[in-house]
């Protein structure tokens, strides 16, 4: 079991789609994203499997939550900074979680 300690050492924080990109270098189907954190994280980079219901440019203004305190991981070329959080539909594709209202971003999720 986890304790609520193992979760607070998690940082899961909202953040902004700035820019998304296709990334047909990745092995699965992906969509490279710049999600702005504001201060201080700042613009921090995703690689996220979200193909099969997210174009790119629907992506772009977006609220999203991801684990900022990961380490980065090299995805081919790209070098993802943090994980971006979502949930699988009855077919295992990707939905994203995020919040149901606009709120400041880097508010961290408790």
């Amino acid at each position: 079991m986890a304790t609520i300690e193992d979760f607070d050492r998690l940082e899961i924080r909202v953040g902004k789609v700035v820019d998304a990109q296709p990334f047909p270098e990745a092995r699965k189907p992906s969509i490279r994203l710049w999600i702005e954190f504001g201060p201080p994280l700042g613009v921090k980079r995703s690689s996220a499997q979200l193909t099969a219901h997210y174009k790119p440019d629907t992506l772009i203004g977006r609220q999203v939550l991801a684990v900022v305190n990961f380490p980065p991981r090299r995805i081919g070329p790209f070098e993802s900074e943090v994980l971006t959080l979502g949930v699988p539909d009855e077919d295992g594709a990707v939905v994203l979680v995020r919040p149901d209202f606009k709120v400041p971003l880097g508010g961290r999720l408790f």
